[in-house]
Protein backbone atom coordinates (compact mmCIF):
# COMPACT_ATOMS: atom_id res chain seq x y z
CA UNK A 1 0.00 0.00 0.00
CA UNK A 2 1.41 3.38 -1.01
CA UNK A 3 2.10 5.83 1.83
CA UNK A 4 -0.76 8.19 2.61
CA UNK A 5 0.04 11.78 1.63
CA UNK A 6 -0.47 14.15 4.54
CA UNK A 7 -0.60 17.93 4.82
CA UNK A 8 -0.34 19.25 8.38
CA UNK A 9 -1.64 22.69 9.42
CA UNK A 10 -0.14 24.37 12.48
CA UNK A 11 -0.05 27.70 14.29
CA UNK A 12 2.37 27.05 17.13
CA UNK A 13 5.04 24.80 18.62
CA UNK A 14 4.05 21.72 16.67
CA UNK A 15 4.45 19.05 19.35
CA UNK A 16 1.68 16.94 17.81
CA UNK A 17 3.30 17.52 14.43
CA UNK A 18 6.55 16.16 15.86
CA UNK A 19 4.78 13.04 17.12
CA UNK A 20 3.38 12.45 13.62
CA UNK A 21 6.76 13.13 11.95
CA UNK A 22 8.37 10.58 14.25
CA UNK A 23 5.62 8.02 13.64
CA UNK A 24 6.00 8.36 9.86
CA UNK A 25 9.78 8.05 10.16
CA UNK A 26 9.58 4.78 12.11
CA UNK A 27 6.92 3.34 9.81
CA UNK A 28 4.29 3.29 12.54
CA UNK A 29 2.22 5.48 10.20
CA UNK A 30 2.27 4.40 6.57
CA UNK A 31 2.41 8.01 5.48
CA UNK A 32 4.52 10.86 4.25
CA UNK A 33 4.06 14.52 5.14
CA UNK A 34 4.01 16.39 1.83
CA UNK A 35 3.92 19.83 3.47
CA UNK A 36 3.46 21.70 6.73
CA UNK A 37 1.49 24.94 6.43
CA UNK A 38 1.28 27.63 9.11
CA UNK A 39 -0.66 30.87 9.37
CA UNK A 40 2.16 32.24 11.53
CA UNK A 41 5.70 32.70 10.25
CA UNK A 42 7.21 32.33 13.73
CA UNK A 43 5.56 28.99 14.52
CA UNK A 44 8.22 26.68 15.97
CA UNK A 45 6.58 23.76 14.21
CA UNK A 46 7.99 25.12 10.92
CA UNK A 47 11.51 24.53 12.28
CA UNK A 48 10.55 20.99 13.29
CA UNK A 49 9.35 20.35 9.73
CA UNK A 50 12.43 21.89 8.12
CA UNK A 51 14.72 19.80 10.32
CA UNK A 52 12.86 16.72 9.09
CA UNK A 53 13.29 17.78 5.46
CA UNK A 54 9.61 18.57 4.97
CA UNK A 55 8.39 21.37 2.70
CA UNK A 56 6.98 24.33 4.66
CA UNK A 57 4.63 27.11 3.63
CA UNK A 58 3.43 30.22 5.47
CA UNK A 59 0.08 31.74 4.60
CA UNK A 60 -0.46 34.72 6.89
CA UNK A 61 -4.14 35.32 7.60
CA UNK A 62 -3.39 38.98 8.32
CA UNK A 63 -2.67 39.51 4.63
CA UNK A 64 -6.27 38.75 3.68
CA UNK A 65 -9.33 40.99 3.96
CA UNK A 66 -11.72 38.25 5.07
CA UNK A 67 -11.86 34.72 6.44
CA UNK A 68 -13.40 33.57 3.14
CA UNK A 69 -10.53 34.99 1.07
CA UNK A 70 -7.97 33.38 3.36
CA UNK A 71 -9.64 29.99 3.27
CA UNK A 72 -9.93 30.12 -0.53
CA UNK A 73 -6.17 30.68 -0.76
CA UNK A 74 -5.51 28.06 1.92
CA UNK A 75 -7.61 25.48 0.09
CA UNK A 76 -5.70 26.12 -3.13
CA UNK A 77 -2.37 25.84 -1.30
CA UNK A 78 -3.34 22.56 0.34
CA UNK A 79 -4.52 21.14 -2.99
CA UNK A 80 -1.12 21.83 -4.55
CA UNK A 81 0.24 18.99 -2.42
CA UNK A 82 -2.58 16.54 -3.34
CA UNK A 83 -3.09 15.22 0.19
CA UNK A 84 -5.22 12.23 1.05
CA UNK A 85 -5.50 13.54 4.62
CA UNK A 86 -5.29 17.04 6.10
CA UNK A 87 -4.19 17.04 9.74
CA UNK A 88 -4.98 20.05 11.95
CA UNK A 89 -2.34 20.07 14.68
CA UNK A 90 -2.90 23.21 16.74
CA UNK A 91 -4.14 25.26 13.78
CA UNK A 92 -5.83 28.14 15.57
CA UNK A 93 -8.30 29.18 12.92
CA UNK A 94 -12.04 28.62 12.61
CA UNK A 95 -12.52 27.21 9.12
CA UNK A 96 -15.22 28.36 6.71
CA UNK A 97 -17.85 25.83 5.58
CA UNK A 98 -16.50 26.01 2.01
CA UNK A 99 -13.03 24.87 3.07
CA UNK A 100 -14.42 22.15 5.34
CA UNK A 101 -16.59 20.81 2.51
CA UNK A 102 -13.61 20.71 0.15
CA UNK A 103 -11.82 18.23 2.41
CA UNK A 104 -14.84 16.53 3.97
CA UNK A 105 -13.93 13.10 5.28
CA UNK A 106 -10.24 13.86 4.73
CA UNK A 107 -9.56 16.32 7.56
CA UNK A 108 -8.84 15.46 11.20
CA UNK A 109 -8.46 17.69 14.25
CA UNK A 110 -7.35 17.09 17.82
CA UNK A 111 -9.13 18.94 20.62
CA UNK A 112 -8.09 19.02 24.29
CA UNK A 113 -11.32 17.84 25.88
CA UNK A 114 -13.59 14.82 25.98
CA UNK A 115 -15.97 16.00 23.29
CA UNK A 116 -18.78 16.93 23.17
CA UNK A 117 -17.71 18.60 26.44
CA UNK A 118 -15.85 21.91 26.28
CA UNK A 119 -15.75 22.92 22.65
CA UNK A 120 -13.61 26.00 22.03
CA UNK A 121 -10.90 27.39 24.30
CA UNK A 122 -9.67 27.13 27.93
CA UNK A 123 -10.78 23.51 28.16
CA UNK A 124 -8.46 22.48 31.01
CA UNK A 125 -9.63 25.21 33.37
CA UNK A 126 -13.25 24.60 32.44
CA UNK A 127 -12.93 20.90 33.31
CA UNK A 128 -11.35 21.77 36.69
CA UNK A 129 -14.00 24.42 37.43
CA UNK A 130 -16.74 21.87 36.72
CA UNK A 131 -15.20 19.44 39.25
CA UNK A 132 -14.92 16.76 36.57
CA UNK A 133 -13.24 13.50 37.58
CA UNK A 134 -11.50 13.12 34.22
CA UNK A 135 -10.43 15.13 31.21
CA UNK A 136 -8.55 14.32 28.04
CA UNK A 137 -8.30 14.77 24.29
CA UNK A 138 -10.40 13.81 21.28
CA UNK A 139 -9.47 13.27 17.64
CA UNK A 140 -12.40 13.95 15.34
CA UNK A 141 -13.26 14.48 11.72
CA UNK A 142 -13.76 18.15 10.87
CA UNK A 143 -17.25 19.38 9.98
CA UNK A 144 -18.81 22.84 9.81
CA UNK A 145 -19.58 22.77 13.53
CA UNK A 146 -16.63 23.96 15.64
CA UNK A 147 -15.08 20.93 17.39
CA UNK A 148 -18.30 19.11 16.49
CA UNK A 149 -17.41 16.46 13.90
CA UNK A 150 -17.61 12.70 14.57
CA UNK A 151 -15.17 11.60 17.28
CA UNK A 152 -12.74 8.83 16.25
CA UNK A 153 -11.02 8.17 19.58
CA UNK A 154 -10.48 9.76 22.99
CA UNK A 155 -7.68 9.54 25.56
CA UNK A 156 -8.60 10.20 29.20
CA UNK A 157 -6.60 11.39 32.20
CA UNK A 158 -7.81 11.74 35.80
CA UNK A 159 -8.10 15.23 37.24
CA UNK A 160 -6.08 15.30 40.46
CA UNK A 161 -7.06 17.35 43.54
CA UNK A 162 -4.10 19.72 43.18
CA UNK A 163 -4.24 20.09 39.39
CA UNK A 164 -3.87 23.48 37.76
CA UNK A 165 -4.78 24.15 34.15
CA UNK A 166 -1.05 23.93 33.35
CA UNK A 167 -0.38 20.61 35.09
CA UNK A 168 -3.51 19.08 33.59
CA UNK A 169 -2.58 20.36 30.13
CA UNK A 170 0.85 18.71 30.37
CA UNK A 171 -0.67 15.31 31.11
CA UNK A 172 -3.22 15.70 28.32
CA UNK A 173 -0.45 16.65 25.89
CA UNK A 174 1.41 13.42 26.64
CA UNK A 175 -1.69 11.46 25.69
CA UNK A 176 -2.24 13.58 22.57
CA UNK A 177 1.19 12.55 21.28
CA UNK A 178 0.08 8.89 21.42
CA UNK A 179 -3.53 9.39 20.37
CA UNK A 180 -3.06 11.50 17.23
CA UNK A 181 -0.46 9.26 15.52
CA UNK A 182 -2.68 6.26 16.34
CA UNK A 183 -5.70 7.75 14.53
CA UNK A 184 -3.59 8.90 11.55
CA UNK A 185 -2.20 5.35 11.42
CA UNK A 186 -5.74 3.94 11.24
CA UNK A 187 -6.56 6.32 8.39
CA UNK A 188 -3.35 5.41 6.54
CA UNK A 189 -4.32 1.73 6.79
CA UNK A 190 -7.71 2.54 5.21
CA UNK A 191 -9.50 1.31 8.34
CA UNK A 192 -11.11 4.68 9.09
CA UNK A 193 -13.62 6.70 7.06
CA UNK A 194 -16.30 9.28 7.60
CA UNK A 195 -19.78 8.59 6.24
CA UNK A 196 -22.69 11.07 6.33
CA UNK A 197 -22.20 12.40 9.86
CA UNK A 198 -20.48 9.54 11.64
CA UNK A 199 -17.11 7.79 11.69
CA UNK A 200 -16.61 4.17 10.60
CA UNK A 201 -13.71 2.07 11.89
CA UNK A 202 -13.09 -1.51 10.72
CA UNK A 203 -16.50 -1.43 9.00
CA UNK A 204 -18.31 -0.54 12.22
CA UNK A 205 -20.11 2.72 12.96
CA UNK A 206 -18.40 4.36 15.93
CA UNK A 207 -20.36 5.56 18.97
CA UNK A 208 -20.35 9.20 20.07
CA UNK A 209 -17.13 8.70 22.10
CA UNK A 210 -15.34 7.00 19.21
CA UNK A 211 -13.34 3.78 19.23
CA UNK A 212 -11.92 2.44 22.51
CA UNK A 213 -8.50 3.86 23.30
CA UNK A 214 -6.06 0.91 23.33
CA UNK A 215 -4.61 0.25 26.77
CA UNK A 216 -0.84 0.65 26.83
Amino acid sequence: MAPTRLVVLISGSGSNLQAIIDACKTGYINGEIAAVISNKADAYGLIRAQEAGITTEVLDHKQFASREEYDTALGQLIERFTPELVVLAGFMRILTPTLVQKFRGKMLNIHPSLLPKYQGLNTHQRAIDANDAEHGASVHFVTEELDGGPVVCQAKVPILPDDTAESLAQRVHKQEHILYPLVVKWFSEQRLTMEADYAVFDNKTLPVQGAPYPEK
